[in-house]
């Protein structure tokens, strides 16, 4: 079983596919390394694309103690590319995962060709940043006392993946009986660690303005949590487009494969060919 190995002695699990410039992708709380099988299937008929079980994810290791903060989730990923011995690679995250890779962005941008920012930022608006981490511990408490399975029954009609449940309900019951099948303790500790102890992104407004990585943004119009989010990121980050679809939740690479995919291949193509500008930065000041 393919794995690498992280600078704390954690294992992560990994699969790659195809041949190519390198494509990472980067899971969200509620998935792991099996939620990006279209995009795997896709892009690796031209790219060699990597997708990993973060930690406390099987069939990586799920390690006990205060190692799931969100520091540890982006030196993961460098871990699986440097296993790889891979420089450099696009990287495409969902929610939890396009934090980590906003996160080498801001702290390894010279691993970055490109970053993917799909359903980034809940959790973030300051107002409500001790309610979100109050509730993070809540939701902690509840995989370890209740497990993973009941956990799925409660969060699988969640008003941003209700859009997932309408348009494709088989899809929608697939993904709710993999998290289902979460190891509850690795769940507890990335909810309490990762989830309840990250930086708000509105704190990082100096260090995002000076990113100049090619940023695709993507969030869904019924992704509430997400939207301002996103307008901030596409403000602050100088080479940063948005995208946003209509009547789309949270899960886009799975709610809206093709149209996921077409943006994401789209986004890349330009960057390749060097034809993704960064905004001068008088734009972004209101000059």
């Amino acid at each position: 079983m393919p794995h690498a190995t992280t600078r704390d002695d954690v294992r992560i699990y990994f699969e790659e596919a195809g041949q190519g410039t390198p494509i990472i992708f980067l899971h969200e709380f509620a998935a792991d390394y099996t939620n990006w099988e279209p995009q795997m299937r896709y892009f690796s008929r031209g790219h060699r694309c990597i997708t990993y079980s973060a930690r406390g994810y099987t069939p990586s290791d799920v390690p006990d103690g205060e190692v799931y903060s969100y520091t540890h989730f982006y030196t993961d990923a460098l871990a699986v590319l440097d296993h790889l011995g891979i420089a450099r690679a696009h990287l495409v995250g969902l929610s939890m995962g396009a934090y980590s890779s906003l996160q080498i962005g801001l702290n390894a941008p010279q691993r970055a060709l490109s970053m993917t920012l799909a359903g980034v930022g809940s959790g973030s608006e300051l107002e409500n940043l001790e309610a979100w981490r109050k509730q993070c511990r809540a939701n902690a408490d509840q995989f370890e006392t209740l497990g993973s399975a009941d956990v799925a029954k409660v969060t699988r009609e969640a008003p941003s993946r209700i859009p997932f449940l309408v348009k494709d309900p088989r899809g929608h019951a697939d993904f709710y009986a993999a998290l289902a099948r979460h190891d509850a303790k690795g769940s507890a500790n990335t909810m309490r660690g990762f989830q309840g102890g990250r930086p708000s992104i509105y704190t990082l407004t100096e260090a995002i303005g000076k990113v100049s990585t090619p940023a695709l943004i993507i969030c869904g119009d019924e992704d509430d949590p997400c939207i301002g989010a996103s307008l901030f990121l596409k403000k602050h980050l100088p080479a940063a487009g948005l995208a946003m679809f209509p009547k789309s939740g949270h899960v886009l690479n799975l709610e809206e494969p093709a149209l996921f995919n077409e943006s994401v291949e789209r986004f890349v193509t330009l960057v390749e060919a060097g034809r993704w500008p960064v905004r001068d930065p008088r734009s972004l000041a209101g000059h």
